[in-house]
């Protein structure tokens, strides 16, 4: 399967991605931390580093899976936005939207060709098993 995906996909994905990482950490180390000092929520960095490497690549299987991971975090910044009475976290969770939106909508445009070269081999390949 020889496919032409779009580096300048994964290159904004990579990005918003290694921003969303430093968002974490500068958030509950610095910036808005739920207690003085730093809280342990900035742990919540953890599983953004898993695909990383995989994502900085451009392998397609883990931009699948990190696509999906990045929702959670979609879903904390929206809680967040609304919830959090602290304006100033509430505006790093307007921007951890923002970045996990860009992850999301990069990783799919960018796995978009994958998939269709292998719905076309899935097809071909029952062809020549019916013949």
């Amino acid at each position: 399967m020889n496919v032409q995906l779009n580096p300048y996909l994964r290159y904004t994905a990579s990005a918003s991605l290694i921003g969303l990482i430093a968002l974490g950490l500068a958030w509950e180390l610095f910036w808005a931390p739920l207690r003085p000092g730093g809280s342990l929520l900035v742990l919540k960095v953890l599983p953004l580093l898993l695909p990383l490497r995989g994502v900085l690549k451009g392998n397609v299987y883990t931009m699948q899976w990190a696509s999906m991971l990045i929702l959670l975090y979609f879903m904390e910044g929206v809680v967040r936005a609304y919830s959090d009475p602290n304006a100033m976290s509430a505006m790093l969770a307007g921007v951890e939207i923002v970045l996990s939106f860009v992850f999301y909508v990069c990783a799919l445009m960018y796995l978009r060709p994958a998939k269709k070269a292998a719905q076309a081999a899935k097809k071909a390949a029952k062809a020549r098993e019916a013949k």
